[in-house]
């Protein structure tokens, strides 16, 4: 028979590999994430979900179905996603597989391209497969099932594992097509292993049920110092009884797993397009909290998603920045330079720029605004000490490695 193969929106970012991977390596499953999509204080809030950058805001439908040759066949297109979509929960998912229910910003938000968090990511994509028979060059539909697709990946920042779960519902049907079955195969490239993987043979009927795949993943890039990268995929196969099959991939290519986060000696995986936040409570450090308030409102980046800092571990590039801030800063007691953005970040002077400062700041420079350049502002030395040690725990929490996004935030 032949195959008809469909790479969908959701795989187009990612390579798309066949075969089973590198496999039977068998790392401990991920450790599953908090319940990040039920947060409620504004700090909780901080860590909300966000768009990958690049991802087109909508799908489009793919053309319909061609004419192949005479007799029966079916195919698959991409279409928008069913927003009546109601996610999986405790009970509806097979004891062979061991699925999280999904997170409910994804519902949310991820029908307009691949949302995540730091240690998520995940993307809604619509699906209709559709059987047909082409007799005397006469194409006639003879069923058609419309489907939601979840493709969701959750990692371990404190592990060398992660998983990549598919979720599969046909919210409408009729015809030979909704008595189709599904089943996925899992593959992955580049430095990773597939460790096992979880997606028998399921039927669509009835509507409204869900046909969940699992699929667990190690790092290879477990020596000190390593960095690796990982692409992994699932192909379903839609398959009626007497037509030809028809297969799909989902591929997911955000997790980057790395033993070269300082200060942290184990393995961890993390999604490294999402800009993490780091806080500054105003409780703890209002010195501190003040001037990065007033550097962000002033149009200095770091706050938001849409203009994230950028982390630097080059000294040739954290030292010019911190010395051409606080070079000539004055000698006052108990106080210290802050500037912001910070040293650490590819933002500071090194990037262009002037200075500037604001009232009770101790320095001599005007008051301006824009997205370039820093501000400086003599705040309590102890506070700008306790400043290092919250940037380094959370680079290392976080596992921020040079070139990675950050946001900073300031919380009460």
């Amino acid at each position: 028979m032949k195959l008809r193969t469909l790479a969908t929106a959701a795989a187009a970012a990612a390579l798309i590999v066949s075969g089973i991977g590198t496999a039977d390596a068998s790392p401990e499953k991920p450790v599953a994430p908090s319940a990040a999509s039920v947060q409620t204080t504004t700090k909780e809030k901080a860590n909300s979900p966000a768009p990958k950058p690049g991802r087109p805001q909508a799908l489009a439908a793919t053309s319909e179905c061609a004419p192949v040759v005479e007799g029966r066949t079916s195919c698959l297109t991409v279409t928008t996603p069913h927003a009546g979509l109601k996610p999986t929960n405790a009970q509806e998912v097979p004891t062979a597989v061991q699925a999280l229910q999904i997170p409910k910003w994804c519902i949310d938000h991820a029908y307009q391209g691949v949302y995540g968090l730091r240690n998520e990511a995940c993307e809604v994509n619509g699906l209709t497969f559709t059987t047909y028979r082409i007799t005397n060059g006469t194409r006639t539909v003879t069923g058609e099932a419309q489907m939601n697709v979840i493709n969701y990946e959750f990692t371990d920042k404190g592990g060398p594992t992660w998983a990549h779960q598919i979720e599969v519902s046909a919210y409408l049907g009729w015809g030979d097509a909704i008595t189709a079955t599904v089943e996925g195969t899992a593959s992955a490239s580049g430095s990773c292993n597939r460790a096992n993987a979880t997606f028998p043979a399921q039927g669509l009927s009835p509507t409204g049920s869900w046909r969940i795949g699992e699929a667990y993943y190690g790092t290879t890039a477990t020596a000190p110092g390593a960095i690796g990268f990982c692409t992994t995929n699932w192909q379903l196969t839609f398959r009626a009884a007497g037509y030809d099959p028809a297969t799909a991939n989902y591929g997911r290519d955000n997790v980057r797993c790395d033993n070269a986060t300082g200060g942290n000696p184990y393995t961890g995986c993390v999604v490294p397009w999402y800009p993490s936040p780091a806080f500054y409570r105003q409780a703890n450090t209002p010195e501190l909290a003040r001037h990065v308030s007033l550097a962000q409102a002033s149009g200095l980046p770091g706050a938001t998603f849409e203009a994230p800092l950028t982390r630097t571990t080059d000294p040739a590039v954290s030292g010019p920045n911190r010395t051409m801030a606080c070079g000539d800063a004055p000698s006052i007691p108990d106080k210290s330079c802050d500037e912001y953005p910070l040293a650490t970040s590819r933002q500071g002077l090194t990037a262009g720029g002037t200075r500037r400062t604001f009232d009770n700041c101790s320095f001599g420079l005007p008051q301006q605004s824009g997205p370039t350049g820093v501000s400086v502002c003599m705040i309590s030395r102890n506070e700008q000490d306790s400043q290092g040690g919250t940037m380094s725990q959370f680079y290392r929490w976080e596992r921020v490695l040079d070139g990675d996004p950050f946001r900073v935030l300031v919380i009460a």
